[in-house]
């Protein structure tokens, strides 16, 4: 993944996950959103473990913006890290 990727885990049943997936899709922001309940097995743990090594908790969304990690719907913290 390129360093200008912007990554959104998500869970396909959760509020905040939907209204980041809003806010990207406004700003016109190309994104890879990451459902994790919809994975499984060994593809499901890697993603959680993953997700772990840079958000513990494992909460959603946790974005990936560059090499900023913003935990929830944050939508200042998503501007300042597109620069918009």
């Amino acid at each position: 993944m390129s360093e200008n990727t912007t990554l959104l885990y998500a869970l396909s049943t959760c509020s905040h996950c939907k209204a980041a997936r809003k806010f990207l899709n406004e700003c016109n922001i190309d994104y890879k959103c990451i459902e994790v309940d919809a994975l499984k097995g060994e593809e499901r743990q890697n993603t959680i473990a993953d997700i772990r090594k840079i958000n513990p908790r494992c909460s959603f969304p946790t974005i990936v913006i560059k090499d900023k990690v913003i935990v929830g719907f944050q939508e200042q913290q998503i501007k300042d890290a597109l620069g918009i």
